[in-house]
Formats: structure tokens, C-alpha cells, sequence
């Protein structure tokens, strides 16, 4: 059976750190970074991107719409 590989893309520069995406995170993908981005924001990346599934609750949950899901099939 195929497992689904998650990824997610978070627009950096629109990113204003709410945090809103974390909990979401059925897998605690979602961490903010250290660093902060033009506004000064610290802004959401992918910790674990291994333990992404895929399941878009972080995009569908963020208030200004800056993470993108992307999922791929992969053969066990």
C-alpha cells in the first residue's frame, strides 16, 4: 500500500508568527524559527519534515493563508 508523504511551503516574508498553525499539527511538524523575516516576525518552517502527512490542517488554519500543502505517494 502507498503512504502519503507531506510537505508544506510557508511564505516567509507574509508569515507574522501567530503560532495557530502549531497546535493544528496533528504530528508536530510545525515549529517557529529563531530567525525573523522582513517585518520582523519569526515565522513557521517544517521541524520534522519526515513526520508530515499531508493532511493540511495547518493551511487550513492559518488566518493570512501563507502555507501551502503539497502531497506525495510513496511506495512502501
Amino acid at each position: 500500500m502507498a503512504k502519503v508523504q507531506g510537505a508544506i511551503v510557508v511564505d516567509i516574508e507574509v508569515c507574522k508568527g501567530c503560532e495557530v498553525c502549531i497546535p493544528a499539527c496533528p504530528t508536530d511538524v510545525i515549529e517557529l524559527t529563531k530567525e525573523v523575516n522582513g517585518k520582523g516576525y519569526h515565522y513557521a518552517y517544517m521541524a520534522h519534515p519526515e513526520a508530515c502527512i499531508g493532511c493540511a490542517n495547518c493551511a487550513i488554519v492559518c488566518p493570512d493563508g501563507v502555507i501551502t500543502v503539497y502531497k506525495v505517494k510513496k511506495s512502501a
